[in-house]
């Protein structure tokens, strides 16, 4: 069963599969703060924890997941950088 969003070629891919949590989740976030703003990165995830744990923690850091497709053995895993960086911090007058 496949569940896809978006038919977006990525711009790069990264393999964790094997990765444990929350190696994981960094390792696809540290990918994602290299590549430009609005890029697309598809990343291939294990079933079990690393598919529920990754993409939820990537929409609370501010990342938008695009798709989510079911390879049977693994999951991938399409996500987008924002084209703004978001900050926590307020303009100063």
């Amino acid at each position: 069963m496949a569940k896809s969003m978006a038919e977006s070629t990525a711009d790069e891919k990264l393999d964790l599969r094997g990765t444990p949590c929350p190696l994981n989740f960094v390792r696809t976030k540290l990918k994602l703060e290299k590549m430009p703003a609005g890029s697309l990165l598809e990343v291939w995830l294990d079933p079990g924890e690393p598919i529920e744990q990754v993409p939820d923690s990537l929409k609370m850091d501010g990342y938008g997941i695009e798709a989510l497709e079911d390879h049977t053995e693994y999951f991938a895993l399409h996500v987008r950088r924002p084209t703004e960086p978001s900050t926590d911090s307020a303009e100063s007058v």
